[in-house]
């Protein structure tokens, strides 16, 4: 492992499904020496798309991590996937991540998924390099491409390459740094290039451009902007710093261009890695909580020598036993050594650690900070857990993942199949933490729950392909919540006298609808205490919000669960001796399931984010298939001679709208989608869910 912390950039590669990440990963591996042939996603011999479904589909599902060597650096790399199913994939991959780069289509620019995972980076304060890829595809437009991560992801480009010609004229690319024009020649194994002067057509197009960059390098380096203003020489080292610590900051984004699938470019963004994204060290310190306790913030800094601190954040199910794959924040983590987990409170132990690469892996005896490798041997740890020196109990923040929004029931087709059902479930729930079952007493039956019906159907697919279980799967359904509508009260009391001791519990709780800015339920609801005097003890407080949140869990309509509810607990009264906390927690269940009817319940459904993209001819047949499944269209804009449409639709309407759409345009119209909120169902169409139809 690197010792030298500033020579390594753990960095992801991020974008919308099929802009061009993994074939760009596969170029970053053949360069650096890792592979002897290049994967091609369309083949099905990607090094990092290696699972079976992958390579079937032509799509990324898992996070793959691998290390490559380039020019003196040490590059961990994490290919995220593209497609919102699996968004949980990318939000832990960027956590654990120091910088990223995101591929953008030339002739798309930026797209619905791109602006979830630009969202995803920005929460973690990711700096981020920007690859406009695939310009030698028909429609490509590097301005345009440039232009939408200004005015959609409200983001700061800035060029440090323009491509020479575009579609099939693409052979090139200009350095605005050297101010040289790269030539690109195609061979049988990849292109080798050759610098030479920048064209006549192409010098003034360059000279602007290399303007615009040297001034917004400027603004963060006081040398270069001295130098700018005087006009005098500006070395590219100083350009490189201003540049650097801009990205750093988060308010820049240097541009790269290039075809990663005719091996344009890649070399030049393998060089741009380690000269503008972090370094470990130059990250700010991770924020840690000693004892897990939220009043003892503590600083978890990158050395090596201090104690060791790990984040778990992918769990991946083996023949030999899980993989745990850990980024070591701080201290060094040595094999045969044993950790403490101080989600949990256990002690675990690390039998072994290994440095992936795909799906194989290379054996270890330390890791180190700033290190992110697989390690086998925990046994209770879940993903987001926190790993630490046994005698310094800290705990990092954990990864938070969206809710799922649709279900389908799974039953068995044996008795045999049965038993080992719920050892397969166990498996996919400790991998996926978007991936939810329970059990439906009322039916019998198993019902999974998910991201989209891809993530199901993949999901479907490993517990009988990979796990050996075979089941028969019902339809998907939408994971519906419910809400309240007004603000109400409740009193409820819970006695029962026996024989001997009794039982009694007595709460007065309200109730209120909690919205956002933008007047939609917000996802989480919250507890409130109001006793004062003591009228209730402290310490049967929380067996009443155990009883609440066990409450709105099973909601009034229909069994969905209350979401955007704010339960404040403002009286009661207890028993000297027949008051517990079971009393206390039944009277709150008891009061939640009663006020909950007064307080004008409804149904809430999923609404999701669709961009579609359409022939002009066929806008008015799309057009009026959204309309029917009740979606809103806010923007509509054309994109070359196709049709790009910005629309909400309810999730329950989308179901097979893959081969609607194909039908309506012939085959060449296509759409994405990603969960927007939670929305009322309008009453007519509400009765009929209500009523199983």
């Amino acid at each position: 492992m690197a010792t030298d912390l500033s020579t390594v950039r753990n960095i992801g590669i991020m974008a919308h499904i099929d802009a061009g990440k993994t074939t760009v990963t596969e170029r970053i591996l053949y360069f650096s020496g890792i592979t002897y042939k290049i994967g091609e996603v369309h083949d099905g011999t990607a090094v990092m798309d290696f699972m079976e479904e992958e390579q079937q589909r032509g799509i990324t599902i898992t996070s793959a991590a691998t290390k490559c060597p380039w020019n003196g650096f040490d590059i961990n790399l994490i290919d995220t996937p593209g497609h919102v199913d699996f968004t949980a994939e990318v939000e832990r991959s960027l956590r654990v991540l120091d910088g990223a780069v995101a591929v953008f289509d030339a002739s798309e620019g930026v797209q619905a998924q791109s602006e979830t995972v630009w969202r995803q980076g920005q929460k973690y304060d990711l700096p981020c390099l920007c690859f406009i890829n695939k310009m030698d595809k028909i429609g490509a437009d590097f301005e345009m491409a440039v232009d939408s991560i200004r005015d959609k992801l409200l983001a700061n480009p800035v060029p440090v390459q323009i491509p020479i010609g575009a579609e099939a004229d693409f052979i090139g690319l200009v350095d605005l740094l050297t101010m040289k024009a790269v030539y690109f020649k195609q061979e049988k194994t990849a292109a080798s290039f050759h610098e030479e002067a920048i064209p006549d057509e192409l010098k003034d197009a360059a000279e602007q451009c290399r303007g615009a960059m040297i001034e917004a390098a400027a603004e963060y380096d006081e040398s270069l902007m001295e130098a700018y203003i005087s006009d005098e020489a500006i070395s590219n080292e100083v350009i490189i710093s201003g540049l650097r610590k801009g990205t750093l900051a988060g308010e820049l984004n240097p541009v790269l261009v290039g075809s990663a699938l005719k091996n344009i470019g890649v070399r030049k963004l393998m060089d741009a890695v380690p000269m503008y994204l972090p370094s470990p060290l130059e990250r700010p310190a991770a924020l840690g909580h000693k004892n897990g306790d939220t009043d003892k913030p503590v600083d978890v800094v990158c050395d090596p020598k201090k104690p060791f601190i790990g984040l778990a954040f992918k769990i991946t199910s083996d023949k030999h036993g899980d993989l745990y794959f850990v980024r070591v924040y701080q201290g060094t983590l040595k094999s045969g050594s044993r950790v403490l987990n101080s989600n949990r409170d256990r002690k675990e132990n690390i039998t072994r650690i290994f440095q992936m690469h795909a799906n194989s892996r290379q054996i270890l005896e330390e890791a180190h900070a700033g290190d992110i490798v697989a390690v086998v041997g925990l046994k209770e740890t879940l993903t987001g857990d926190t790993l630490c020196d046994t005698k310094n109990n800290v705990a990092l923040e954990s990864i938070t993942f969206p809710e799922t929004v649709i279900s389908m029931s799974i039953e068995p087709r044996s008795a045999a199949d049965r038993v080992k059902l719920g050892e397969a479930l166990a498996v996919l729930r400790r991998e996926d933490p978007t991936f939810g079952c329970n059990f439906d007493a009322e039916t019998g039956q198993t019902i999974i729950s998910g991201m989209g019906e891809l993530h199901l159907e993949v999901l479907e697919h490993k517990l009988v392909r990979d796990l050996g279980v075979d089941v028969r799967v019902g339809k998907p359904r939408v994971a519906y919540r419910e809400a309240i509508t007004k603000k109400a009260a409740q009193e409820s009391k819970f006695v029962r006298q026996t024989g001997g001791r009794g039982q009694f519990g007595h709460v007065v709780i309200e109730i209120e609808p909690m919205l956002d800015e933008s007047g939609y339920y917000v996802r989480e609801n919250e507890f409130e205490n109001k006793i004062v005097g003591g009228v209730i003890p402290k310490e049967y407080i929380p067996s009443i919000e155990s009883g609440v949140k066990e409450g709105l869990a099973s909601g009034a309509l229909s069994g969905y669960p209350v979401v955007g509810a704010k339960v404040t607990l403002i009286d009661g009264s207890h028993h000297a001796v027949d008051s517990s906390e079971i009393a206390f927690e039944q009277a709150a269940v008891m009061a939640v399931q009663e006020i909950l009817v007064k307080a004008g319940p409804v149904l809430l459904e999923p609404v999701m984010r669709v961009q579609i993209v359409v022939p002009e001819p066929n806008y008015g047949a799309v057009q009026g298939q959204l309309v029917a499944k009740r979606g809103e269209i806010g923007d509509t804009r054309m994109h070359g001679n196709m049709r790009v449409l910005d629309a909400k639709v309810p999730l329950a309407e989308m179901f097979g709208y893959s081969s609607q759409i194909r039908s309506a345009t012939g085959g060449r119209g296509s759409f994405s989608m990603e969960p927007l909120n939670y929305e009322k169902v309008p009453e007519q169409i509400s009765e009929k869910i209500l009523l199983g139809y």
